[in-house]
């Protein structure tokens, strides 16, 4: 199977995905890319809508209807900063020359999906039908996936592929995600004449800050203040500031005691200090966690063993849209595409890991294919 990937065109495809500026909410360059490329490779795609951008769905139809379809899922957007993006390849890597991303996060995992397609039509080989998703402004906070129409899904087994480290890592758990708001309201005065009237929604925030819980709280959790706004001049006392934090688990127990005490520390420093205190909480996703057996694990596991890698089981304390599909009842597995040091400047792809994922994902499609309906 592996003699059968063009790695030269494969290259060719995630260089010109790379050169595509598409940070969250702005794919529609990219989208129009992708679809032209997804009909190309035998897909039927829809454009699904919604209020703040757009999803791509597109669908292969099988040749044995009677197995398991697959899901094949990837975000087309990245993290900024993307514009006049400069991009060097030698003989072992591509990356970024150090002035933007270089989108390998998610775009090598959309050049492999392509290129998979691109064979099993070309090579003419058996395969289920395969469902292909491609979401938007996953990096703003899975909008695409959240707002996914899934009565259009019929898969419940999912590849999504969008975890960093070398081919062959398997995530196999994800934690629930809350953020918070904490909004402090003091007093406002004049600084240099009547200061001991006022009182600093500054100096209460820090005080909350310096208290709560930060950090590393266990080896399942952590906890975060990411961004802290207000006052309004040098010569005013300010009246208000507002805290953004997040929470992350694998354990709800953890989480929830957590964010209790996070909120309980925040409430007895405001009422020390007699300010007002507002706070508002979000659930972003769910934790997940999948067993390491069942016929899909075992199938994906074996895909990967066929092209002499080894996978490794993992958990991570990031999202991902599997978190999404899996709370819509897919059983959505996120592997390794082999991009590194994401979310950086100095990030990087190994051609050996581009090119080894997409042997792994055609692996995985044929296998499907003898896969019969049959719980997972």
């Amino acid at each position: 199977m592996k003699n059968l990937i063009n790695e030269q065109r494969l290259l060719k495809t995630f260089l010109e995905l790379a050169e595509i500026n598409s940070p969250s909410f702005s794919e529609r360059d990219i989208g129009a890319f992708l679809i032209k490329r997804l009909e190309q490779a035998g897909c039927r795609v829809l454009v699904q809508e919604y209020q703040e951008s757009f999803n791509l769905i597109g669908l292969k139809q099988g040749t044995r209807p009677e197995t398991e379809p697959l899901l094949l899922s990837a975000h087309m957007d990245t993290i900024e900063p993307t514009e006049g993006i400069r991009i060097s390849i030698d003989e072992e890597m591509v990356r970024s020359t150090g002035d933007t991303v270089l989108g390998s996060d998610d775009k090598s995992a959309i050049a492999q999906v392509l290129e998979a397609l691109d064979v099993i039509r070309e090579q003419d080989l058996p395969h289920g039908d395969i469902e292909v998703v491609f979401t938007s402004a996953e990096e703003r906070g899975l909008f695409g996936a959240k707002n996914l129409d899934y009565s259009r899904i019929r898969s419940r087994q999912a590849l999504v592929l969008d975890s960093s480290g070398s081919v062959g890592k398997i995530i196999v758990g994800a934690p629930t995600h809350i953020t918070y708001e904490m909004r402090i309201v003091g007093r406002p005065a004049h600084a240099g004449i009547e200061p001991e009237l006022g009182l600093s929604a500054i100096r209460v925030a820090g005080a909350i800050a310096a208290a709560v819980p930060d950090g590393r709280i266990d080896p399942m959790t952590t906890a975060n203040i990411g961004l802290i706004s207000g006052g309004t001049a040098t010569n005013v006392v300010p009246k208000e500031v507002v805290l953004h934090g997040e929470i992350r688990s694998h354990e709800e127990a953890v989480l929830r005691a957590t964010r209790d005490r996070i909120f309980g520390t925040a409430r007895e420093i405001a009422d020390r200090y007699k300010a007002t205190l507002d706070i508002r909480e979000r659930e972003e996703y769910r934790s997940f966690s999948l067993s390491s057996e069942g016929p899909f694990m075992e199938l994906l596991k074996a895909a990967f063993r066929r092209c002499g890698i080894e996978p490794v089981p993992a958990l991570t304390g990031g999202g991902s849209d599997a978190n999404i599909f899996n709370q819509n009842s897919i059983y959505a597995v996120n592997i390794s595409t082999g991009m590194q040091k994401v979310h950086s400047t100095d990030e990087f792809i190994l051609l050996k890991d581009l090119y080894d994922g997409c042997h792994v994902l055609l692996e995985c499609i044929t296998a499907m294919g003898d896969l019969r309906h049959e719980p997972i």
